[in-house]
């Protein structure tokens, strides 16, 4: 959408603004529904494009342009939640949401209204922090879409049920069940402050090769987990433990010697980007409980990659 005009009609479309205008919520609702930016962009193009295929009168006789558009968003991503299930399980290896930078580190460091990049509209939160976003892969997706538009967006139930096609008691119970698996996932927070500092630890030690102090910075039983989407080599498998962990990823910088690595922040929180040549080739999130490392989700599919700077 580049012009104010109503294709096939030839005029202006005065409500051109307002519709515009709902493009950062769009985004923001179609990311935190499938985890990837790129599938959240395809979603609001899709979006906007059965909007204009709308008359001048049918549009007109829509009394709130914004519900419209999130309800015709969030129901093309019911359907691709609906056949995700088929898609990842053609996936080689792990699959992780993708990973999104600082909105001053998105490549250019672009935010200029509708020329920036989709990432520049994503708002930060805790519903956008690795942990979070992969448990919401574990929920169904009626689970996930009534739990995300509802406690995250704050749409009724009643406008949720019309989404879903089931009752607003169901998708009560939809939204409580999601509720239950966030609790269970989640570890007391650490202060963002105390993460920093212990992802810069694990930097320093990672980087010295230092294998003792790697393994005291990681739970006894940290996962990590490595996407590479099958275009890159990376484990297929997720790695458990503290020592094995320690030593594949010793392994990594001794077989890549000019590895360079740097603290960014991802999905909100801290995290790292390793870059050779500068250019980024892996980006990695954690999570912790108390002051070790339970969880390590490494990005190397250059697909998922495209938001981050080289530099």
């Amino acid at each position: 959408m580049t012009t104010p005009s109503e294709p096939g009609h030839g005029g202006p479309d005065p409500g051109f603004g307002a519709v515009v205008s709902e493009r950062r919520r769009l985004t923001n609702v179609a990311y935190r529904l499938l985890g990837s930016l790129a599938d959240a962009e395809d979603v609001v193009q899709e979006t906007y494009a059965r909007w204009y295929v709308l008359s001048p009168r049918e549009r007109e006789a829509i009394e709130s342009p914004g519900a419209w558009l999130t309800t015709v968003a969030s129901r093309i991503c019911l359907d691709l939640l609906r056949s995700a299930r088929v898609r990842r399980e053609r996936y080689v290896g792990e699959w992780i949401p993708e990973p999104l930078p600082d909105r001053a580190e998105w490549t250019g460091g672009r935010s200029d209204g509708d020329t920036a990049d989709p990432a520049d509209r994503v708002t930060l939160d805790e519903s956008v922090n690795m942990a979070f976003l992969v448990v919401l892969e574990s929920m169904t997706p009626a689970e996930r879409v009534a739990f995300v538009l509802h406690d995250v967006f704050r749409y009724s139930f009643g406008e949720v049920a019309e989404i879903v096609g089931r009752t607003p008691a169901a998708c009560r119970q939809l939204a409580s069940s999601a509720r239950r698996r966030i609790r269970a996932s989640r570890a007391p927070a650490t202060p963002v402050a105390r993460q920093a500092e212990v992802v810069r630890d694990f930097k320093q030690a990672w980087e010295a090769r230092d294998i003792a102090a790697l393994i005291g910075l990681l739970d006894p039983d940290v996962t990590a987990i490595g996407d590479g989407g099958g275009l890159v080599s990376a484990e297929l498998h997720p790695i458990r433990g503290g020592e094995q962990v320690a030593r594949v990823l010793v392994d990594v910088t001794g077989g890549a010697p000019d590895l360079r690595i740097v603290e960014r922040t991802v999905n909100g929180r801290p995290g790292l980007v390793a870059q050779l040549a500068g250019v980024t080739v892996t980006v990695m999130a954690f999570d912790m409980a108390g002051d070790r490392i339970t969880r390590i989700w490494a990005v190397r599919n250059p697909a998922k990659l495209r938001p981050w700077t080289t530099g």
